[in-house]
């Protein structure tokens, strides 16, 4: 079977596991000195596409939409195996919602041309509202499948899909160009090797800003943006923690303070 072009979109978002703070004003993530990451489900895209690429060969070239400190998350996807990347990054793009990161992201991949598949995330750890990966299929016009878990090469022009829903699971075939976005469970991403790390300096990164990709500006940034967030809160938890030996008298009193709870 002929060689993959596949193009995986990453989104450098907050890394969670170090505090977070709020623009209460502007409703976003105040970025300041927190630290930013590949988006999870953004390393299972990008594993599934380095495993085809193994299998079959081709390229896996890496798409964001970003400002431009996201240059080094993706000199990291560089680094994990990708052979190219683009960084879609203009000050016209700040504010944009997941229709106008789409529309963004739709010309970048128009601008990389000749690829036989678009894999995403199925959503963002900031923003969870697997949107973006449909939308950049609806603007290229492909047929698309969401919260893909298995993913195969069925024929030369096709892909042999398990999509998982509320309803169970679901096989499916897909014709290609096509683009999906996939789930935690479709693998285990690998880790950065020294190798790659090394390898990454290398290879090439474009940024490329809205006059090169030919944007609408009335399409892209607050303009183009219709959607509002009222609000936004922190949550918090508040949890209960006791600690007892492991006698027969503990667990006694474990299962106690569990009916006491509303546990059991």
């Amino acid at each position: 079977m002929k060689p993959l072009h596949i193009i995986v979109c990453v989104k450098p978002v907050p890394d969670f596991r170090s505090p977070v703070e709020f623009d209460q004003k502007t409703k976003t993530v105040k970025r300041g000195n927190v630290a930013t990451v590949i988006n999870p489900l953004d390393k299972n895209a990008l594993e599934a596409a380095l495993q085809l690429k193994e299998s079959f060969g081709g390229k896996v070239t890496a798409l964001s939409m970003a400002p431009p400190f996201a240059e080094s998350v993706l000199r990291e996807v560089l680094a994990f195996g990708a052979d190219e990347a683009f960084l879609l990054s203009d000050p016209a793009f700040a504010g944009s919602d997941t229709l106008a990161t789409a529309y963004v992201l739709a010309q970048g991949v128009k601008k990389i041309r000749d690829f036989d598949l678009v894999i995403t995330g199925a959503a963002s750890t900031d923003g969870n509202t697997a949107q973006v990966g449909p939308q950049v299929a609806e603007h290229l016009g492909l047929p698309h499948a969401s919260f893909v878990t298995q993913v195969k090469r069925h024929s030369e022009h096709s892909l042999e899909l398990t999509l998982k829903t509320e309803e169970g699971t679901i096989l499916a075939e897909i014709d290609l160009p096509a683009l999906i976005t996939v789930s935690r469970e479709i693998n285990e991403p690998r880790t950065l090797g020294l190798f790659g790390i090394a390898a990454a300096a290398a290879k090439p990164l474009h940024i490329l800003g809205s006059s090169d990709l030919e944007v609408d500006p009335e399409r892209v940034g607050e303009k183009g943006s219709p959607t509002r967030i009222a609000d936004i809160r922190e949550v918090s938890f508040a949890r209960k923690s006791e600690l007892h030996e492991g006698t027969p008298e503990a667990i006694s009193l474990l299962v106690k303070k569990f009916r006491e709870w509303g546990v059991i």
